[in-house]
């Protein structure tokens, strides 16, 4: 017959009549030796870990941790010895009756054979006692090997009955005599301490030697020790102890000027009005910045990347008139030439001067405009009839380290580019290899009620193509 025993919830204290798991330190199915911790056990007032007494396997984990409480003498797990049939350890469970109560990690494993006397060692030839007394047969066992007097033992469990715990007690040396009271300082290689509560002693130098313990029957927790534990000291200078403090956090009132009153209407106008289509690609680089850096030593110019876009975009919306419209009630005006708004931020707001014809404009052209524009936009002296217009929008946020973002229309635009930053990303070559190379994300943003998603794609696939092989911008 395999060797099963029930884990049952122990009893620490007189008050105590139920116990949460708060954490299983064995997995089920997994076996653990005599000595280390099986668990922690919560009750009202403290938390205790159960070590284990035996060498044996956690079959069955009855009670998960974090569950309900459960009453003192329920069983929460069942240990067995490696490799017990599953349909046994289910019989055992099914045929368990709870006892009234439990002893705690000590008889935590008491034997689930029928309660016959026990057999006597034959190497040890332990005094056999005789006894009439209520007395498990795990702690009449101990008693036999220890030698332990029954007589001075008061049982702990309901109706007297003896405990294996109580005889453990009974048999360390200041502990004998009557078991209730206060326990009796204890030389240091007898202190009743569980491994983790010795563990942290030792870690900080924690004296056990007269600590009374929490636990049952005085036994020394963690929390005992760590009570004892002195707190860090301070830090040199202060700082890093020093309490942190609030500050006054109150807001500083700027109240929305003339152009930010604008651009705040207009963008929830928009966002609120047009049905916004997301359209995201991206595209190799590496051609275009090695080309910028001859074309602008030719032309004698400092182009940026995002003139580069604005030309290519440009170039695109040419090809592509159904995207170079703007939407004015149940009316669509398609412009031939692209007057390309360029998202600005000036010290009032967002502002977005115009390029005007960016199409049929030289790559040194489109950079002398908005530069032209970006200086009027920081002096503040943008006029109406720089921004009045406009066929769509760019908005680059790459110099400023965005990798990916998506705009809002600008109308009756409708349409509007959003560039990120270049990376350097990885690609598979075509001989199956890595390698890395430079990517420009965009995002057009488009008003669906004029324009389709696929047009919107078919002017990306074109944009793509041109920032791709930049020498079709010069085209």
């Amino acid at each position: 017959m395999a060797d099963i025993r029930p884990f049952c919830m122990p009893k620490w204290g007189i008050e105590m009549t139920e116990g949460t798991v708060a954490e299983w330190m064995v997995a089920e199915g997994e076996a653990f030796h005599k000595g280390q911790t099986i668990c922690l056990i919560e009750t009202a007032k403290i938390t205790n870990d159960v070590d284990a007494e035996f060498d044996a396997v956690l079959a069955r984990i009855l009670v998960p941790a974090g569950s309900d409480p459960a009453p003192v003498g329920a069983l929460i797990g069942v240990f067995a010895e490696p490799g017990t049939d599953s349909a046994a350890i289910d019989a055992f469970i099914a045929n368990f009756k709870p006892a009234d109560t439990a002893v705690a990690a000590k008889g935590a494993g008491e034997k689930a054979k029928p309660a016959t006397p026990a057999p006597a060692p034959a190497a040890a030839t332990p005094r056999k006692i005789i006894t009439n007394r209520p007395i498990s047969p795990e702690a009449l066992k101990l008693a036999e090997q220890a030698d332990v007097d029954l007589a001075g033992i008061e049982g702990s469990g309901r109706g007297g009955r003896i405990t294996y715990q109580d005889v453990d007690q009974a048999r360390r040396p200041a502990a004998r005599g009557p078991l209730r009271g206060t326990v009796p300082v204890e030389p240091e290689s007898a202190v009743f301490a569980s491994p983790l509560a010795r563990r942290i002693a030792a870690l900080h130098g924690v004296d056990l030697a007269g600590l009374s313990g929490t636990g049952a029957r005085g036994r020394i927790s963690k929390a005992d020790v760590l009570a004892l534990v002195p707190a860090p000291a301070p830090a040199a200078g202060g700082a890093i102890a020093a309490p942190f403090v609030p500050v006054d956090n109150r807001p500083t009132v700027v109240p929305f000027d003339r152009i930010r009153k604008v651009v705040a209407q207009r963008l929830t106008e928009a966002k609120q009005q047009i049905p916004h289509v997301y359209l995201r690609v991206s595209a190799r680089a590496d051609e275009l910045a090695a080309m910028r850096k001859t074309a602008n030593l030719i032309l004698g110019c400092k182009a940026s990347i995002n003139d580069y876009v604005i030309k290519a975009a440009a170039m695109a919306l040419a090809r592509h008139p159904d995207v170079n419209v703007q939407v004015h009630g149940q009316e669509i005006h398609r412009f031939p030439h692209a007057d390309i708004a360029i998202a600005v931020a000036s010290p009032k707001g967002l502002v977005t001067p115009i390029v005007r014809q960016a199409d049929r404009m030289r790559i040194d052209q489109i950079a002398g405009a908005t530069r032209a524009l970006i200086d009027k936009a920081a002096a503040g002296r943008l006029g109406f009839e720089d921004m009045d217009g406009g066929t769509f929008s760019v908005s680059n946020l790459g110099m400023m380290e965005i990798e990916d973002f998506a705009a809002i229309i600008n109308p009756p635009q409708g349409a509007i580019l959003a560039v990120g930053g270049i990376t350097r990303q990885p690609v598979e070559t075509a001989e199956g290899g890595i390698a890395f190379e430079s990517r420009i994300a965009m995002t057009l943003s488009v008003d669906h009620r004029a324009i389709d998603g696929a047009a919107g794609a078919a002017f990306l696939a074109t944009l793509k193509s041109l920032i791709e092989a930049p020498e079709g911008l010069f085209a």
